[in-house]
């Protein structure tokens, strides 16, 4: 008996054979998959099989798809239910949904039976007819022959769809880069077949030594001031529409208390303008719930025009958060926007940048865009690294840091708050290893000297110049951070290159920055961005072997 198609059911073949069992003609099979996890009803494992228990709809809470006596039968005891004429029994318990909903597709009969697996249950076969009387208590038993069959079925088209799951959960959360993972796959055929011969092993650590880093962002310039007066203007907001409703009422009726909230509104919206505390929203939030929102519950019930003026409020404010949420709603969403715009082009840059040369590479989304890049014969497997490939890394890297940039000045005015970005590149001078952290999930820089290097990204865009409180990264800027002389020589002949092609301005500054802790020493080269309104660029990227053709005209 043929009950399966890639480890599931296969419609017309599955309802053919049950047609035959049964010796009904008109019958018709639905099955309906069941997540014990959130105890709902969906229609995900066999989408070619209609689901008669959900009936069009996606997903349901189980209690809700059937009736009391059905979910007893199905899920308590988890035997067959029967239904033999739905027509008479609806209009005997008119208000049961599950007849109604049988009914509403035009069926009379049905037995409904739980698929169950090591005592958990699976999912719901569904036998239907449009006549009453085709299915009942007695022809039920001829699907106990056959449930070890579905139950097979089932179990394996649930483990495919697992395996599935997983698969993604891998690639979207826990992604293993594509240039590495020839590396896992090695590790993992050791450790697979140690274990096949019996062998002790455990999962050896991943580490690429003697490998070149490369980092750079593109960050929001000034995040925290942008966010800070949003909640600003948010918190104004609420309370210069809560004072204009008390204002109103006291035309109305004058009372004491009135004034005093007033009062209290007005001390609040100064604390704001002067000094925005850490617990001022804390206070802003006790003041309104015990105060202001009891009152507006009271003034509600009074009359219509009452009624109207405390729904307005409501309208304006996050019913979770009890705060209006205008402005960092603006915030937030600009944020959002500017990150999604560049990482989709550095994405879309970074699959170009793999066909000259493979590469590892990865990007984080904070406030703005941040990536790594590591390239080494180590990474590359193949005996083919030459330290050329690094060079054209870097000028990639350079290029496509103008390229963001540009790409943000032609939609920023689209925002709907004002942002402005502010890029930085890091230099490595030397190579590195880098080790895969088992225990959480990601590479790491390896040994206490690179580790130095870790240190410097995390805080080198927020260093000031030497001498001043000027912050080396600036909007309009791309500030290169780098140690030794031989570093600021190689990247001047890249600006030189990319100023020639018009992306960067004439002008460059070579700067002094403070000393960091356990980090001194540190200089940068800082050029200004040529914008354009449109990127009327023929060549995608320009490699060394351009830079070299050019130095030698």
């Amino acid at each position: 008996m043929r009950l399966e198609k890639n480890g599931g059911f296969e419609n017309t073949e599955f309802s053919r054979i049950f047609r035959s069992i049964f010796d009904l003609k008109d019958l018709m099979i639905g099955f309906t998959d069941y997540n014990e996890e959130s105890e709902t009803f969906e229609r995900i494992l066999f989408k070619e099989i209609p689901s008669f228990i959900l009936n069009n709809k996606k997903s349901q809470l189980s209690k809700d798809a059937l009736c009391s006596a059905s979910y007893y039968k199905l899920f308590k005891q988890k035997e067959f239910y029967c239904v033999t004429d739905a027509e008479r029994y609806h209009a005997m318990y008119p208000e049961n949904l599950l007849y109604k909903k049988m009914l509403d597709q035009g069926m009379k009969s049905a037995i409904f039976a739980s698929i169950v697996s090591d005592d958990k249950i699976l999912g719901v076969l569904e036998l239907v007819s449009p006549n009453a009387n085709d299915l009942n208590t007695i022809n039920a038993n001829k699907l106990r022959d056959i449930m070890p069959f579905l139950i097979d079925s089932v179990v394996r088209s649930k483990e495919n769809l697992d395996n599935e799951l997983e698969l993604i959960i891998q690639e979207e959360c826990t992604a293993i880069h594509s240039s590495v993972h020839w590396k896992f796959r090695q590790e993992a055929s050791r450790y697979l077949h140690s274990i096949n011969e019996g062998s002790p092993t455990f999962f050896k650590e991943i580490v690429f030594e003697d490998i070149y880093p490369l980092y750079g962002q593109t960050d929001i310039k000034g995040s925290s001031e942008a966010r800070n007066e949003a909640t600003k203007q948010d918190l104004i907001l609420q309370l210069t529409y809560i004072d204009e409703l008390l204002r109103k009422l006291s035309n109305q009726s004058s009372l004491p208390i009135f004034e005093q909230m007033k009062f209290a509104i007005a001390s609040f919206s100064q604390e704001i303008k002067e000094n925005l505390q850490v617990d001022t929203e804390r206070k802003i939030m006790n003041f309104i719930s015990s105060e202001i929102i009891p009152l507006f519950k009271h003034i509600r019930q009074r009359n219509d025009t009452h009624r109207d003026w405390v729904d307005e409020y409501y309208k304006m404010i996050d019913m979770n958060t009890g705060f209006v949420y205008k402005f960092r709603k603006d915030y937030d969403e600009s944020v959002m926007q500017t990150n999604k715009r560049l990482a989709a082009l550095l994405d879309k840059k970074q699959q170009e940048a793999q066909r000259m040369y493979p590469h590892y590479f990865e990007r984080f989304k904070t406030d703005g865009v941040e990536h790594n890049l590591y390239i080494g014969e180590a990474i590359t497997k193949e005996k083919s690294f030459n330290k050329i490939y690094l060079k054209n890394l870097k000028l990639w890297q350079l290029q496509v840091t103008c390229e963001m940039e540009n790409s943000f000045y032609r939609f920023k005015d689209s925002l709907p708050i004002r942002l402005d970005v502010a890029s930085m590149i890091l230099v490595f001078n030397g190579s590195l290893s880098l080790r895969f952290r088992m225990d959480e999930k990601r590479f790491d820089v390896d040994g206490t000297y690179n580790a130095r290097y870790e240190v410097v990204k995390k805080r080198v865009d927020k260093a000031n110049i030497k001498g001043t409180e000027e912050r080396v990264t600036q909007p309009g800027k791309i500030a290169i951070i780098y140690s030794q002389k031989e570093d600021e020589e190689e990247y001047l002949k890249y600006i030189y290159f990319l100023q020639n092609q018009k992306m960067l301005d004439e002008q460059v500054e070579i700067l002094e920055l403070e000393d960091l802790q356990g980090v001194t020493g540190l200089k940068a080269i800082r050029v200004k961005v040529l914008y354009s309104k449109n990127n009327d660029k023929i060549k995608e990227y320009y490699t060394y072997e351009d830079l070299i053709s050019h130095i030698e005209e």
